[in-house]
């Protein structure tokens, strides 16, 4: 017994040690990237401005994107460490920690504690994970409090403990607070499909189930019904309506709508264990023995990665964060091939470990700041006041091609979009329709617009759509006046003013 305590603890240590290394190390060099982290954490450093930590806003305007939780979590580690990059990857990285923890333990009670450990060090160390445990996303959030959920009702049917069942519809909550109804939708139909296969339907008639659901409803409304009372159908058409119903019928990104998309997932993001298990795979499929069902935990873990794969394989918007949730049943199987193969699963843990320290610690950060609008925002900054300060007033602010969120984070300058007032009409929110213009909520302005009374900043990519250097020249045929080329930062954006074409007064003109 005192060996076996033994051999937990020094698996817990090891465990804690590898996610400090791979999961913390290197966050603080790691910049805010365009387009999807900066929303998060724009929202979340709006929200702590305007002292209403219930609402989401970016740009100023209300933003029902996702639910709260995440925005939360950003909130406490901004007044923990201040609004810096190793603040807003802080609770991805403790859900990482947590979550591997979790695999661990589950894969203990289940299999024993070596394949817990092989687990949780195998979930750890590849590519998805290691990828979601460092984006400022709400995936690992969603992982973390979808997996507890599902290991809760699993222990609570194996064990007959109601605890267990009341504990899994509190984490359905947070799940659902996280991301909203495949909170509890995905887990949902994971556990009736895997009663159904075990013939135990009757479970979900329990008084307990009753009670479950009050508890369920309890937490999501912490939330959810001070939103309805504030914000009525704006928000559940906005959030219900686009970020949920459309997010399934129809594609955000056309282009990945594709049947193998998941299946590239599977084989990239679980690298380099989707592949170190391929030779198995073709010898169970020669043999004919397919067969993974031997026991409940089996079916149930077999169920849960099914389930994930295929819900999200009908989704039309398809993402590579989605299946994520897939992640714990796979490694746990897996782990029981991989647990008797010593040699073999240190060989790739090891390797894992060290690209992944090198990667957070050298690779990563040049290229995040490629994406990143930091290093323009300091220049936008710096430009915007010297020209307030020569013209006794301040410039407007105007983005010519792509728009940069992150830009707006690190700067707290609102520029507009620039658009053709065509473009504006098709794309601007606010039309009286569901549709993927409710996420366009950054202020736009018509080029024909344009005041000439007034300085003009306008920041800009060095590519332009179709290819072509934007300078001077390209700028004047396409916007009226005269642009001069101020500055640009060495991953392309380019600053361009234009004079106010102020009146002369007739002292002037006698002159």
């Amino acid at each position: 017994m005192a060996a076996g305590e033994g051999g937990a603890r020094r698996h817990l240590a090891l465990l804690l040690l590898f996610a400090l290394l791979v999961y913390f190390v290197g966050n603080g060099a790691l910049t805010i990237t365009d387009p999807v982290e900066s929303n998060y954490v724009e929202t979340a450093k709006e929200m702590m401005a305007s002292g209403d930590l219930f609402s989401p806003r970016i740009y100023g305007r209300y933003w029902y994107d996702k639910p709260v939780l995440f925005y939360w979590e950003l909130i406490a580690a901004f007044s923990l460490f201040g609004q810096t990059e190793f603040a807003a990857r802080f609770f991805p990285a403790v859900l990482s920690a947590v979550s591997l923890l979790l695999t661990y333990w589950f894969g203990r009670r289940l299999y024993g504690e070596r394949v817990g450990f092989v687990a949780a060090l195998l979930m750890g160390t590849s590519v998805e994970l290691w990828y979601v445990g460092h984006a400022v996303i709400t995936d690992m959030t969603l992982f973390a409090s979808m997996s507890g959920m599902l290991i809760s009702f699993y222990l609570g049917y194996e064990e007959r403990r109601v605890r267990w069942y009341y504990l899994a519809f509190f984490l359905a909550g947070v799940a659902v607070l996280t991301k909203g109804p495949i909170g509890l939708c995905l887990p949902g139909l994971i556990i009736l499909l895997f009663l159904a296969w075990e013939r135990r339907l009757r479970e979900l008639w329990s008084i307990h189930i009753l009670a479950g659901f009050a508890l369920f409803f309890a937490v999501a409304a912490i939330w959810y019904y001070p939103m309805v009372r504030l914000h009525g159908s704006d928000f559940l058409d906005t959030f219900l309506g686009v970020h949920n119903v459309l997010r399934a019928t129809v594609s955000e990104h056309p282009r990945d709508n594709v049947w193998y998309f998941y299946v590239l997932v599977y084989l990239l993001g679980l690298f380099p264990w989707s592949f170190a298990s391929l030779p198995a795979a073709v010898r169970r499929v020669w043999r004919r023995d397919l067969s993974l069902s031997r026991t409940p935990a089996m079916r149930f873990l077999v169920v849960w990665a099914v389930t994930v794969f295929a819900v999200f394989e009908c989704f039309a918007t398809k993402y590579v964060t989605y299946t994520l949730p897939y992640l714990l049943p796979l490694s746990l199987l897996l782990a029981r091939y991989f647990a008797p193969r010593r040699e073999l699963f240190r060989l790739l843990a090891g390797g894992m470990t060290a690209l992944f320290v090198v990667l957070a610690c050298f690779v990563a950060p040049p290229l995040m700041e490629e994406a990143s609008g930091r290093e323009a925002a300091a220049l936008l900054a710096e430009t915007e006041q010297r020209i307030a300060a020569e013209a006794g007033e301040r410039p407007l602010l105007v983005s010519y091609g792509r728009y940069s969120c992150s830009l707006v984070y690190y700067s707290g300058l609102v520029p507009y979009c620039l658009r053709p007032r065509s473009v504006v009409l098709r794309e601007q929110p606010g039309r009286g329709e569901i549709s993927w213009n409710e996420k366009n909520v950054m202020p736009f302005l018509a080029e024909e617009d344009l005041p000439t009374q007034r300085d003009v900043l306008l920041l800009t990519d060095v590519e332009k759509k179709g290819g072509s250097a934007v300078t001077e020249e390209t700028l004047h045929e396409a916007l009226s006046g005269s642009w001069e080329r101020l500055a640009a930062t060495e991953n392309g954006r380019q600053l361009f003013l234009r004079r106010a074409e102020r009146e002369t007064s007739s002292k002037e003109m006698e002159q």
